[in-house]
């Protein structure tokens, strides 16, 4: 069965899906889109480092990810600029450096629209090995971590005060979002995959009622826009990453009509 590129891919998407929706609704809890749009930029960065020194494309994208969140952190800590000014130094300052260095690389040939929007047909055994260990170390850390960030992000001085030590489950959380980003690279590329981190628990947010069930349609929506994308781009020989992403949007715009149901219900 594994053998199909097809089924392969199904089961990456299922991978991915599983670990962006929860990691998702934190994304848009704490108000964190423009945070992951630039460790998304960051990856081509990432990506470079691995083809200059020839190790593991994953790997460098995790590294050079993390290393940026941690920076961040510290910026934040030591300057008076507002996040969204340190978020957009930072992600275009990587991209600008990633872009840079490609420029030196004229004897290395890489898929650069694989790159930037994924190419989840082409995945292979060992890429299933590494999304779903990999998935599963994350959501298992999400889960230990779960209390005390789910605290913060609601109030974060409280947290503090009761001594929950936010700062560094902030940090934990930070090297999550760049460990996702490593893993989905190849799936929907590093343009598309902050559509997946937000689109999915933007409908989720839309129709639950509590952040549970806030995290369990967020995973629906993520899997849903899997399958129908997959499908999609099967039949009308699209690409892959951004048929999923549209999915993601339909499934989006689908959610709003029970929004709107449900304003004219309490009128």
């Amino acid at each position: 069965m594994l053998n199909d590129f097809f089924i392969r891919a199904l089961l990456a998407g299922v991978g991915i899906a599983l670990i962006t929706g929860p990691l998702g609704c934190f994304v848009v809890w704490r108000r964190l889109s423009f945070f992951a749009g630039t460790l998304a930029h960051s990856a081509l960065l990432g990506v470079t480092m691995a083809l200059v020194f020839e190790i593991n494309i994953a790997f460098s994208v995790f590294l050079i990810s993390a290393v940026l969140a941690i920076f961040l952190l510290q910026l934040q800590k030591k300057t008076n600029l507002p996040n969204d000014a340190l978020l957009g130094l930072l992600a275009h300052s990587s991209l600008a450096i990633g872009l840079v260095i490609i420029g030196f690389l004229t004897t290395i040939r890489f898929d650069v629209m694989g790159l930037l929007f994924g190419d989840i047909l082409a995945v292979d055994e060992n890429d299933l090995l590494f999304i779903w260990v990999g998935g599963a170390f994350i959501l298992l850390v999400l889960k230990l971590i779960w209390k005390p960030l789910f605290a913060s992000t609601i109030n974060y001085e409280l947290a503090e005060a009761e001594g929950m030590k936010p700062d560094k489950y902030n940090a934990i959380f930070t090297i999550l979002m760049a460990a996702i980003i490593a893993i989905s690279i190849k799936i929907v590329g590093l343009l598309l995959i902050t559509g997946m981190l937000i689109i999915p628990a933007a409908l989720a947010r839309n129709i639950s009622n509590n952040p549970v069930q806030m995290v369990i349609l967020s995973t629906v929506g993520g899997l849903l826009s899997i399958l129908i994308g997959l499908f999609s781009s099967l039949e009308f020989n699209t690409a892959s990453g951004p048929s999923i992403i549209a999915a993601a949007l339909f499934l989006f715009l689908v959610s709003l009509i029970k929004v709107r149901k449900f304003s004219e219900l309490k009128k």
